[in-house]
């Protein structure tokens, strides 16, 4: 294991605050719908819309979920999510 820092993608945060904003929903509501209020808390929500926090791939994997989107989507800075939340997700 290297000890070179990881790197991040730039957009993430503002990715998952776009989901949770698309959705109608508030950081608690958006914990619920994740089904993740053992894996993170309303403050998490906050730390990962901010980027100040990642968010692990198992919660990553659930934001994907509700928005209908591939998680490559998320962590790709040269992709868009769609304007249109939850999207029918294609098979690629």
């Amino acid at each position: 294991m290297g000890t070179n820092p990881r790197v991040r993608p730039q957009r993430l945060a503002e990715k998952l605050r776009y989901i949770r904003i698309s959705l109608d929903l508030t950081q608690a509501e958006l914990l619920r719908q994740l089904e993740i209020e053992g894996l993170a808390t309303q403050s998490k929500i906050s730390e990962f819309e901010s980027g100040k926090r990642d968010p692990s791939l198992l919660i990553l994997l659930q934001y994907s979920r509700l928005a209908g989107v591939h998680m490559e989507d998320l962590v790709d800075d040269e992709t868009d999510l769609p304007a249109k939340l939850p999207a029918k997700q294609t098979r690629r």
